[in-house]
């Protein structure tokens, strides 16, 4: 049995987004499995945005964030889906990303720029929609904000063994997104 949190990052509440769907298809699959899901909808919370690097070392986080943490804390794997959006993640999740992953909850700042990943031991998955081909994500613009997500805070962090789902095309046609459904909860069931 594996402890899940799933981070459904569409700042959209509207349910008929294909991130929420994928979401709930990971978490059926998990539960299936007798794996235990706990979710953080970033699109249902209300937090502030940080402006300053003072405000993240020393503010004390809003009670969702706080919520946040110990659910990331209490899982063994972490699940994040989000919309790209210009190139990137969503602003609204790149917001609650900086305010979840503080000093003394991510890291631990340490002499001359040395840090402790206080994530360690947790590994992550993160699922990426687009509307353009996967492939050319991939090749042509790299997987930018994917890579960055992964190397700048999941492993900086601590998280590893970090896996991509990269869907492209999600307007092409409804069979393609249900094969890509089935696929998510085969993942879910498998705590991948």
């Amino acid at each position: 049995m594996t402890r899940i949190v799933i981070i459904d990052g569409h700042p959209d509440p509207d349910r008929a987004r294909y991130v929420h769907a994928l979401a709930d298809a990971y978490a059926a699959g998990a539960e299936a499995e007798a794996h235990v899901v706990r979710r953080i909808d970033i699109a249902t919370l209300d937090f502030p945005i940080l402006r300053s690097a003072r405000q993240w070392r020393d503010n004390a986080p809003a009670d969702t964030i706080h919520n946040a943490q110990k659910d990331i804390l209490w899982a063994d794997h972490v699940v994040i889906l989000y919309p790209l959006w210009l190139g990137d993640i969503p602003a609204l999740l790149k917001g609650f990303l900086e305010q979840v992953m503080r000093p003394g909850f991510a890291i631990a700042e340490g002499q001359a720029g040395t840090s402790t990943k206080l994530l360690a031991g947790r590994t992550a998955r993160i699922v990426v929609t687009m509307g353009m081909p996967a492939p050319y994500y991939r090749f042509v613009f790299r997987a930018h904000s994917l890579k960055s997500l992964d190397r700048n805070l999941l492993r900086f962090t601590g998280l590893h063994s970090v896996r991509y789902s990269i869907i492209g095309s999600v307007e092409k046609s409804a069979k393609h997104r249900a094969r890509w459904l089935r696929a998510v909860s085969r993942l879910g069931r498998e705590a991948r």
